[in-house]
């Protein structure tokens, strides 16, 4: 099992009546890309700004790296970007990472790898000001890698960005996941969760609804749809079976999920007596299992 960078416990914020989150707890653990997913206002950011002691949490804990570290030398390990980046318009790329530098004490020799590592070294001299939306926010990403973080946290990092932006921070994203570096990011967006994470954390009103894999998610939406010359046998015997459960039907159909596999369906359906003139295996799309959990 990889090592805990992060575990939160029962995290609560209240703003006066409002529950902004509600007993969250999770753990993130090392090599691996996670999604908070949600919509907007399910308490992503105040959950990303609680464990970047930005935000109070009103109850609760949370402890980095299994608390060999405080929360302050902890940070120094982390990058984020919750945030816009701030950066000065009329100062270049460059220029701009050095005041960064700067602020966090990081020697000036980091910004060439950081800019590398986005893909601006080549821009580096130019002004923040003639730079595409997406190319600031690869500044920012630059900016939170230039202290060679353990864990990269990311707060709707394509908000705003045009598909070709969208597509280039999500390639970045992969890539740095790929060189090792654990990545927390935030999306209301299942499209972004779906192509670059793992590992999801879906958030509703504040409250964690579903924790694991994304490719756990997936399998839970797997089906077979069954057909026989007796449909009637066949759902009598499949009511009877601990082994099954009804979803419904689909045309003359009935709709089935089971954990045993086609093949082993066939062959146990024939030894009852129960002949199938249908089995086909079939795989919810991620949109409707979120649609489902989320009762939208």
């Amino acid at each position: 099992m990889s090592e805990i960078l992060l575990k939160a416990n029962q995290l609560s914020k209240n703003y006066g009546k409002v529950k902004a989150v509600t007993n969250l707890s999770f753990e993130i653990r090392k090599g691996s890309v996670y999604g908070i997913l949600g919509p907007n206002g399910s308490g992503k950011s105040t959950t990303l700004g609680i464990v970047l002691s930005v935000v109070n949490a009103s109850s609760g804990n949370f402890e980095w790296f299994e608390g060999a570290l405080d929360t302050q030398k902890a940070l120094k390990k982390v990058g984020a970007i919750i945030e816009r980046p701030n950066f000065y318009p009329y100062m270049s790329a460059r220029e701009n990472l050095e005041l960064v530098c700067l602020i966090k004490e990081i020697p000036n020799s980091a910004i060439e790898k950081a800019l590398k590592e986005v893909g601006l070294e080549d821009r580096s001299e130019d002004l923040f000001s003639t730079f595409s939306l997406g190319m600031k926010q690869r500044l920012a990403i630059a900016s939170a890698l230039l202290n060679d973080p353990e864990i990269l946290i990311l707060d709707e990092p394509t908000n705003g960005l045009d598909p070709q932006g969208i597509h280039q921070i999500r390639v970045l994203i992969q890539y740095i996941a790929s060189k090792g570096t654990t990545i927390l990011l935030a999306s209301h967006l299942l499209d972004e969760v779906e192509k670059v994470c793992d590992q999801v954390i879906i958030l509703q009103k504040g409250k964690s609804i579903y924790s694991g894999s994304v490719q756990e998610m997936g399998k839970s939406g797997a089906y077979l749809l069954v057909g026989a010359i007796d449909i009637e046998q066949l759902t009598a015997h499949i009511k009877q079976s601990q082994n099954f459960e009804i979803l419904g039907k689909e045309g003359s159909f009935l709709k089935i999920k089971t954990n045993h596999s086609p093949e082993s369906i066939n062959k146990y359906f024939s030894e009852q007596g129960i002949f199938l003139t249908h089995l086909s295996s079939h795989q919810k799309r991620l949109e409707e299992l979120f649609l489902e959990i989320t009762n939208a």
